[in-house]
């Protein structure tokens, strides 16, 4: 039997549309430059020749999620795009600087209804997030559903960032606000 659970789970390692080091048969690939840009290049919507995705980074309905030129994805970092049919993605443009831990959720669980159990309640319409060129994203980081975040702006660690941030500007705090 356990030769036989080794098999499937080679199998669907492979053909998930994700990343991250609870997929081990395609995680390993991350430690090695040549196989990561083979691996992400199959895997993203588009991935840039001189982007990493590092090992220890989560992301997951990789075919949602685009990555520009000059981009890192550090340990810790979660990508989750929407997987149903017309589900939202994640784009990050070229030279944007994100640190580890970086979390970005394009969806959200309903919680309307306080008499029903919010597992049972379904998921809110996901919307897009947007990286514009140049940013940066400090530590531990959590983007949520629709943001953009403008060209050369900056969001402080830690932040929480519920509204789109314009070009240009430094963004802190929770929910995150231009200082």
């Amino acid at each position: 039997m356990l030769l036989k659970d080794l098999i499937n789970k080679r199998k669907f390692d492979k053909s998930a549309d994700r990343l991250g080091p609870d997929i081990p048969f395609t995680h390993w690939k991350l430690f090695f430059k040549k196989s990561m840009l083979k691996l992400c290049k199959k895997k993203f919507k588009s991935f840039s020749d001189s982007s990493e995705f590092r090992p220890g980074a989560y992301a997951v309905v990789c075919s949602k999620i685009s990555i520009g030129e000059r981009v890192v994805i550090r340990p810790g970092t979660m990508l989750f795009a929407d997987p149903r049919e017309n589900g939202a993605g994640i784009t990050i443009e070229d030279d944007v600087l994100i640190g580890s831990c970086v979390h970005f959720y394009v969806g959200n669980h309903n919680f309307e209804n306080p008499n029903i159990p919010i597992i049972n309640q379904g998921h809110t319409d996901s919307q897009p997030i947007l990286l514009k060129k140049g940013c940066w994203v400090g530590a531990n980081v959590t983007i949520l559903p629709g943001v953009e975040i403008g060209e050369n702006s900056v969001v402080g660690a830690g932040s929480v960032v519920t509204k789109s941030i314009p070009s240009g500007v430094v963004a802190v705090g929770n929910p995150a606000k231009v200082i």
